[in-house]
């Protein structure tokens, strides 16, 4: 396990010999978010970042169980000294907080109604060497447990000629995620999954390559289920889990009706244990009835 120090802060080598004098905001973003991690007590468990190319476009692909893993992916791709360009939703660019930021440190925003200038920034962006992250999931997860992912991706990877590197992240739905409160616990472990890089075949169809990275993701998630440290502390702590591992989450069918009510600008709560499954359930059944 990893517990960023105040030592790993203050690091003149974080970033490599020679960094980019571009991406200091990025760099100050990222010592900041060390800070962070430091304050929490996060403890990491990080595997895999060799399989992140040092140089070269490369697309990290990732699930997707709470609002911090972005900043957790962007900790398994330092020790490549590699700094990734992730696509988020415009509204995260235009916010008066988030934005300068956002822009600063060049990632890509993506306006869902017209799709194609993110898509391209991103494969001029691959064509020129760096490494985007992508949640190909498109959105949070509610059951934590990989949805259907959206094709994007492996577009970007085929146009571009670049590999994309299959990744998990696991426990940070314990501190912040959707339709959750935050809660401000010290000590939580995180787990960080990095596969090995999928390379897009001669001739390989999208969606050849989009199942190879499901199946890739699917298979790093489980590993970081099934060798995660903790545990629910009781009945009513199992909310974090699938239900395939005994846990309260959403089913993938449940999870589709939240994310349809979040979609029409609906605020939704996650509803705890089993009144909350069966509250949701009946609303599936209702949808089903019109």
């Amino acid at each position: 396990m990893y517990s960023a120090s105040w030592r790993d802060v203050v690091r003149r080598d974080l970033f490599g010999p020679h960094p980019d004098p571009r991406d200091r905001p990025y760099r100050l973003v990222i010592r900041f978010a060390l800070v962070v991690f430091r304050l929490f007590g996060f403890r990491f468990d990080v595997r895999g970042s060799e399989h992140v190319p040092t140089t070269g476009g490369a697309i990290v692909c990732s699930n997707h169980v709470s609002y911090l893993d972005f900043t957790f992916l962007g900790l398994g791709a330092l020790p490549q000294h590699r700094l990734v360009r992730f696509m988020a939703k415009a509204s995260v660019f235009h916010h008066r907080a988030s934005g300068p930021f956002m822009r600063a440190m060049q990632h890509i925003p993506v306006d869902r109604k017209a799709g194609t200038a993110a898509f391209e920034a991103a494969v001029r962006a691959l064509r020129a060497g760096e490494v985007i992250g992508v949640f190909p999931e498109a959105t949070i997860s509610s059951s934590f447990t990989v949805k259907d992912l959206k094709a994007g991706a492996a577009r970007m990877a085929v146009d571009a000629g670049v590999p994309i590197v299959p990744a998990a992240v696991w426990g940070g739905q314990r501190v912040f995620t959707k339709g959750h409160p935050v809660v401000f616990r010290r000590g939580v472990p995180i787990t960080v999954l990095i596969g090995e890089p999928l390379v897009p075949q001669p001739g390989e169809k999208v969606q050849a390559l989009l199942r190879r990275t499901k199946a890739a993701m699917e298979e790093l998630v489980a590993e970081a289920q099934r060798s995660y440290p903790d545990e629910p502390a009781g009945p009513d702590d199992r909310w974090w889990l699938p239900q395939h591992l005994g846990g309260t989450a959403p089913t993938l069918e449940e999870a589709a009706v939240i994310d349809l009510r979040h979609a029409a600008g609906h605020k939704v709560h996650m509803p705890h244990p089993v009144k909350g499954v069966k509250r949701l359930a009946a609303l599936v059944t209702r949808r089903r009835g019109r």
